[in-house]
Parts: structure tokens; C-alpha cells; sequence
């Protein structure tokens, strides 16, 4: 569980830092892998970090390798919940 709540950080932390990816979606993700790093209970941090990328996910103007990340960072998320 550890493991793979780490490495959706490290993708989150790479694509807030891609600077070919929009601003908006790059906050997006900080604001994801901030939630993550937080003091709360596990469940309801990565819940709400699923929510913040479900909204950016639909956003037009993602490039499609990052929407690729988000999803599977969405799948990593949802296996944590599982």
C-alpha cells in the first residue's frame, strides 16, 4: 500500500514539474501530491486527491501522455481503497 501511494506521488511530483503540461493541471497535481503527504487518514486523503484529478482528467487542453498519468494514478489510488 505504501509503495504504490509513493510512486503516485513521484508521478504527480512529474508532471507538476513538466513544463509542457498547462498550469492548471500542474497545480492539479501539486495539489494532489500535497493532500497525499498530509496528516489525514489515509482513506480520505486519497479520496480526495481521486476527486481533484477526476475533475482536471476531462480537461481539453491536457496533453494525452499526461491524461495517460492521471488515470493511471487514479488506478494506483483506487487500489489503495480496495
Amino acid at each position: 500500500m505504501t509503495e504504490k501511494l509513493e510512486q503516485a506521488k513521484t508521478l504527480l511530483m512529474q508532471i507538476s514539474e513538466d513544463r509542457t503540461v498547462p498550469r492548471n493541471i500542474r497545480e492539479s497535481a501539486k495539489s494532489a501530491k500535497e493532500i497525499l503527504d498530509s496528516q489525514e487518514e489515509l482513506t480520505v486523503k486519497v479520496d480526495r486527491a481521486i476527486q481533484i484529478l477526476d475533475e482536471v482528467s476531462d480537461d481539453p487542453n491536457m496533453p494525452t501522455y499526461t491524461r495517460t498519468q492521471i488515470w493511471s494514478i487514479v488506478s494506483l489510488l483506487e487500489s489503495i481503497l480496495s
